[in-house]
């Protein structure tokens, strides 16, 4: 079987590592990839957005099937030219992506078919905002409705913050027409949890739980990223927890996935908020989450392949998914700066030292005149696993202490709490 992979992020390294491990795949492409994933797949110089020439690459390599990794060609429609071109491929509908693709779309999802989730309101103008901010205590939480790589989310102390945050959203447009509304939602207190789940339009599996560490400094300060360490399982996700999600939030998921008849073959991502009053859907996703992947797949005992097969023929009831009891922390390797402005092209050494039970996935970075060197702001993501999270999280941090680049940044808590 030949299999492609489409992004070049650390999740992708992943699920590339993770297919590679299938006895059905012979041949693994990845575009457009990067160093890590080049070392045990062919990477394919396709940006991600090219959905033409993917289709094209696809027919022309004769490819079995397509896992895709970011948001933006989901959100896109590159499901839809697949399909439309009688290729195989995992993922949501352009449609089913707007779940991910706009937060006022996905916020009515959520209250429409009444699933737990914070109070909001959707607005399109600054004066309009800074009006509604009177219906809300702070903190608040602000949030550009359209794809802002995983940055358009701020967390609001006080009124002047929450009006610096809106002037840069709506009128300065940081985050260019992701911009173009807003949803302001209550700020929910509790202990957040992700959840990846397989769909099929029929079934919703979950995942083994994680949790990603989403501010740039130890003990959750300073600006929110992509995401700077994860680790699986989930201290707070307990059986009961698991028990309420599957029936408050998971299964009136998939009915409105179904109501609203959503082509929906891929992964759906819920982050949670574990609160008093209960479990909280903060955002879905509609791919693999990253750095969440990075934990998880390391847990997964059952074929993905397999897996993927049984969702594309909306049989994944089939099929008993095994996970290992394994504790996973990974842990990010970020340049200087992030996530604001940061260098390139700074060389990176250490990773020929890096001891058994743990792999170092590329995210951002580059080949450049036969030199490993950084090529983005976050760069590497080193993952352990162990009996335990305690001794994985020792042997991870262990492990960051090999790798060396000029402004390596780390935080030196994840997997603590």
């Amino acid at each position: 079987m030949k299999v492609l992979v489409i992004g070049n992020g650390g999740r992708e390294h992943t699920l590339v590592w993770k297919l590679n491990q299938s006895p059905q795949v012979t041949e693994i492409y990845c575009a457009p990839g990067n160093p890590g994933i080049g070392e045990i797949a062919e990477n394919v110089e396709i940006a991600v957005d090219d959905i033409e020439k993917l289709v094209d690459f696809s027919w022309e390599m004769s490819i079995d099937l397509t896992v895709v990794g970011p948001e933006i060609p989901l959100v896109a429609g590159i499901v839809d030219a697949f399909q439309r071109n009688g290729l195989k491929i995992i993922g949501p509908s352009k449609a089913a992506a707007q779940l991910e693709g706009s937060k006022a779309f996905s916020k009515d999802f959520l209250n429409k078919y009444r699933i737990p989730t914070a109070m909001s309101h959707e607005v399109h103008t600054y004066d309009e905002a800074v009006d509604t901010l009177k219906k809300y205590s702070f903190p608040v939480v602000i949030k550009a409705d359209g794809l802002a790589a995983g940055k358009g989310v701020l967390i609001c102390e006080d009124q002047q913050e929450a009006e610096r945050g809106l002037e840069d959203i709506l009128i300065k447009k940081v985050f260019g027409d992701a911009g173009n509304k807003v949803v302001i939602e209550e700020f929910l207190e509790g202990i957040e949890t992700s959840v990846l789940c397989f769909v099929d339009g029929k079934t919703i599996v979950p995942m083994v739980s994680s949790q990603d560490h989403k501010r740039i400094y130890d003990n959750d300060k300073g600006p929110n990223t992509g995401g700077m360490g994860t680790y699986s399982p989930n201290y707070v996700y307990t059986e009961e927890i698991a028990k309420i999600v599957e029936k408050d939030i998971l299964q009136p998921t998939l009915k409105g996935i179904q109501l609203a008849e959503m082509d929906f073959k891929g992964i759906l991502f819920i982050g949670l908020m574990i609160t008093e009053e209960g479990p909280k859907v903060l955002e879905y996703n509609v791919r693999f989450g990253d750095p969440e992947t990075q934990v998880v797949l390391p847990r997964l005992e059952t074929d993905l392949v397999e897996i993927f097969q049984h969702m594309l023929q909306q049989k994944l009831h089939e099929i008993d998914i095994q996970w290992n009891d394994k504790g996973v922390v990974c842990v990010v390797l970020a340049s200087g700066g992030y996530p604001g402005d940061y260098e390139k092209g700074i060389e990176i050494t250490g990773l020929e030292d890096i001891q058994e039970n743990t792999i170092v996935f590329h995210a951002g970075t580059d080949m450049k005149k036969g030199r490993l060197v950084t090529n983005g702001g976050r760069v590497l993501g080193v993952t352990s696993w162990a009996e335990d999270i305690e001794t994985a999280r020792k042997q991870a941090y262990n492990n960051v202490e090999k790798v060396q680049f000029k402004g390596k940044t780390y935080r030196t808590d994840i997997a603590v709490r």
